[in-house]
């Protein structure tokens, strides 16, 4: 049974989500704050988040980034764009406006949770003629194999792992700093660019684009 969190001090509103939840057959665990929502977080990894911004003491923009492997749903009532914008790039996997439509949260939990079963099956990951196994630890670009480090590895697997998303500096450092805590703010640039020379090299094409002011995005054509 697939276990979501719902994070929000509303009472209204996170017994409604409960409810709804528990009928479609989700196991749901539930934090009023963002202090709380560490707390559990601590000791259970939840299949899911459903997170409000607006929380007491840590807020929803606060604890976001501290969340890792674990995807996230914000609901909102925040409808500005650049809100949005902000928290996509900041690691959210999705943004939904209150007053929602139930059925609208299903199918995004629902496409969230395939997704993330997808990430973690697949020892393969393709994003046109590049490919990255992560049993193996290889890496081919237009079938040609690719000797990269440990961090070029790590920041590869993080954006083929998201290969429509433009992933901003500081959530990339966050991301990868498990697997290779040698990274940092200023080495990132010259990680990236060694990375995107190697792939280029290889394929013969340049597969990362930089996003001015933000980060990185997957650059490939669909074979």
């Amino acid at each position: 049974m697939k276990s979501i969190l719902i994070i929000d001090d509303d009472l209204s509103i996170g017994n409604m989500l409960e409810k709804l939840l528990s009928k479609e057959g989700y196991c749901t665990l539930r934090a009023y704050s963002g202090t709380e929502a560490l707390f559990i977080l601590s000791s259970q990894t939840p299949d899911l988040i459903l997170l409000d911004l607006m929380l007491p003491g840590l807020t929803g923009e606060e604890l976001l980034p501290k969340i890792k492997d674990i995807p996230v749903i914000v609901i909102s009532a925040k409808a500005d764009v650049n809100d949005k914008v902000d928290l996509l790039l900041g690691g959210a996997s999705d943004y939904l406006t209150k007053p929602f439509d139930t059925k609208e949260l299903l199918a995004r939990i629902a496409v969230q949770l395939r997704a993330a079963l997808a990430r973690q099956s697949a020892p393969l990951l393709r994003c046109g003629d590049l490919e990255l196994n992560t049993s193996s630890h290889t890496v081919s670009a237009s079938g040609q194999p690719v000797k990269l480090t440990r961090t070029e590895y790590a920041i590869l697997k993080l954006l083929m792992q998201n290969p429509s998303q433009v992933i901003a500096k500081s959530v990339i450092l966050d991301r990868i700093s498990e697997d290779t805590p040698d990274c940092t703010e200023s080495s990132l640039k010259v990680h990236m660019s060694h990375l995107r020379n190697k792939l280029i090299s290889a394929g013969g094409y340049d597969y990362i684009t930089s996003v001015w002011g933000i980060g990185f995005q997957l650059n490939f054509t669909e074979s």
